[in-house]
Order: C-alpha cells, then structure tokens, then sequence
C-alpha cells in the first residue's frame, strides 16, 4: 500500500489500466461480492448497488491500511436485460447478432467508502452497432478476446470495427468512467496526474 493514495476493490486489469493512464495512485486488492440481479432490480440499480457493495467490502477487508476504497460494477444491457460474459460460441455469437444493427447502453456504478462518508455515482453510455453477420461473429470469437467480456466484445480491441458510434463515455464501456471517477476522487482529497513521470 505504500505510496497508494486508495484501494482499487477490482482485479480487473482493464479498470487498473485505465487508472494508471489518469495517473492515479492506487493498490488493488479485489473485493468477493456475489454479482446477482436482486428480483424486480433495475440494470442502473444493479450496477450502483454493487458498486457500493464492492467499496464497503474492500474497505473493512483492508480497514487497517485507513485508505479509501474504491468500487466499481459495470454492466452491458440491450432491450432492458443484462448481458453478461459468454458461456461458449453459440452464446457469444447470438449475443453480438442480438447488438447487430442496434443501440445498446453500457452502464457503470462508481462507489467511494472512507469508513465515514460513502458516494456513488452512475454514468450511462450509448453504442450504435453496425451490421455485422454470423461469420464475422465466429472469426471475433477465435481470437479469444470476448471470452472475458460482458457483452461479448471489448471496444478497446478487436471489436472496435463493430461500433459505429457511442454517445457517453468512451472509458466507461472499457470499464471505468474516468471523468466521472476523477470526481469522485477529488471529493475524498485524492488528486489524478500525480503518478505521472515527467
């Protein structure tokens, strides 16, 4: 923890990533919170609660190192229903015709918990699809990059080809809403840019 101005509760590389391209200085210590859709729960719902539920359980995990903790939860959704990792090919490749065409929105609950203040924040962002076609789809599920990815794809890599347009944050459908989160982190005192070499 030395030298970490908070506690990143992901193991996501993607989420470590994108907070070292901001400069952010941070350790990462992943929290264990069951990712289950609560009966009647709302896609936005969803994402914050876990969010939240990410940050406390990282902070008491780590209470001893008195640094903030920071939580995370990011979901792909597409005509009201959460799109989660593939389970095989078939999966991915119904998954990405069902994007084909079409919008869909990529949503991300933020949570900060100090132990006396906790905040959240949630971001939503658009992604216009092209059309694409099966063959297209089985070619993208060789590579092997959407095995990992909710949603079947990642717009930062292959996938990028697929998508049109978006409308929101880019860093959010990466996994993590950088201006949003830089927000956040200034309420709790905590600077970006600072673990940058010059």
């Amino acid at each position: 923890m030395n030298g970490a101005d908070f506690i990143l509760a992901s193991g996501s590389p993607r989420r470590s990533q994108l907070l070292q391209q901001i400069g952010a200085a941070f350790a990462v210590a992943p929290a264990n919170v069951p990712e289950q859709v609560l009966a009647d729960e709302m896609p936005r719902d969803y994402v914050t609660r876990l969010a939240l539920a990410k940050a406390q359980a990282g902070f008491d995990a780590q209470r001893e190192s008195r640094l903030p903790v920071l939580g995370s939860d990011t979901a792909v959704v597409h005509g009201g229903r959460i799109l989660g990792k593939p389970r095989d090919q078939q999966d991915a490749v119904d998954t990405l015709m069902s994007l084909s065409n079409s919008c869909h929105q990529v949503l991300s609950g933020i949570a900060m918990v100090d132990g006396q203040h906790s905040v959240t924040r949630y971001v939503e962002t658009s992604v216009h699809f092209r059309t694409l076609n099966k063959q297209q789809c089985q070619r993208y599920w060789e590579t092997g990059e959407p095995m990992d990815k909710a949603g079947s794809y990642g717009i930062q890599g292959l996938a990028a080809v697929f998508v049109e347009r978006i409308e929101g944050s880019y860093s959010n459908v990466v996994g993590l809403p950088l201006a949003e989160t830089a927000d956040l982190l200034a309420e709790f005192g905590i600077e970006v840019w600072r673990d940058v070499q010059r």
